[in-house]
């Protein structure tokens, strides 16, 4: 339901009468502004001008302007004043507002079982991400850092441990746009695949002949940790013995599962069954198969706060720069 300015001014009035806990606001007003905050109903045109600024298979990271929002909290407030009186009536309810804004929108995404901000809000960032990622695994994770997590950011911290940042905003603007901010400058930003469900998969490469070879990196199937050509447990997965995956001849994706098995079988590192008598077992092959879900990791280059702040910020300069690059040949091609 719209209501006018001069009912809006009635609830603010009521509001300050409730008590020295009520809001100047009222909630509803105040979770509307939180949204405008949030960017939420703002047109894709104003985040995002031209198509190109964003192309297929690409993260782009941002500050918010604070002065930009501020003016659209104020522009929504004044929209419905007619007159001096109600303009100097909202100038003066105004910084009130702006303080119950803050608070609000930390409210905007409540996670489950964690606790919400409070206080002023402090500066916003974020990402706008276009992938096929986005719109095959609906619900990817994210999750930004002030401090490296852990080593070979391998660990995962709840959103109340000291290192995380808040996340304010996470949400689909398409089937494959994905748009997240943050309450503070990220060191460290990890994009993973849900943890749900069962996948197997392989690591390819390519040569500089084009040939595609794929392995898997071995497993002792009594623990199932990985292993390396001597037998140890490698404290960094990538440096885990390798093992080739074989595919049928003529058939591009098809495993040769009978000489695939052969291969995780001669690992010696790997303790599987091999020989005529003992074949390998489909759960150890299932063992050396299986994926964890893949974690696209995003990190600031070491160096002072004021480096890392740089680095995670894209320029006007440059914004206006690739901009006009994406003008001049549109223009070429009329």
């Amino acid at each position: 339901m719209a209501l006018s300015h001069n009912m809006t001014l009635q609830l603010i009035a009521d509001a300050v009468t409730e008590g020295a806990e009520a809001t100047v606001a009222p909630p509803e007003i105040l979770s509307f502004l939180a949204k405008l905050r949030m960017l939420d109903g703002v047109p894709f045109n104003n985040l995002v001008p031209d198509t190109e600024l964003l192309p297929n298979e690409s993260i782009r990271f941002f500050y918010l302007d604070r002065a930009w929002t501020d003016a659209l909290v104020q522009g929504a407030l004044s929209v419905a004043t007619t007159n001096t009186i109600e303009r100097g009536q909202l100038e003066r309810f105004y910084p009130q507002i702006e303080g119950e804004v803050d608070d609000a929108e930390r409210r905007y995404r409540a996670p489950g079982g964690e606790p919400l901000l409070r206080g002023t809000a402090g500066v916003v960032t974020g990402f706008l991400l276009r992938s096929a990622a986005v719109a095959g695994w609906p619900g990817l994770h994210v999750r930004a850092y002030k401090d490296e997590p852990g080593p070979n950011d391998t660990d995962i911290h709840p959103e109340s441990h000291p290192s995380r940042i808040k996340l304010l905003r996470l949400e689909r603007l398409s089937p494959a746009v994905l748009l997240a901010m943050f309450d503070g400058i990220p060191k460290v930003l990890h994009i993973e695949e849900p943890r749900q469900g069962i996948q197997f998969g392989v690591n390819l490469k390519t040569s500089a002949r084009g040939r595609t070879t794929a392995t898997v990196p071995a497993r002792n199937v009594q623990n199932g940790n990985y292993v390396d050509k001597n037998g140890a447990e490698p404290k960094d997965p990538t440096q885990a013995q390798q093992i080739p995956v074989r595919f049928r001849p003529g058939a591009a994706g098809v495993l040769d599962l009978s000489n695939t098995a052969r291969a995780f079988a001669s690992a010696n590192t790997t303790n599987m069954s091999a020989g005529p008598g003992d074949p390998v077992d489909g759960a150890e092959f299932a063992l050396q198969m299986i994926r964890f879900p893949f974690r696209q990791v995003f990190a600031q280059d070491a160096g002072t706060t004021a480096t890392q702040n740089d680095a995670f910020k894209p320029t006007v300069a440059k914004v206006a720069e690739r901009y006009t690059q994406v003008l001049k040949q549109k223009l070429g091609e009329i």
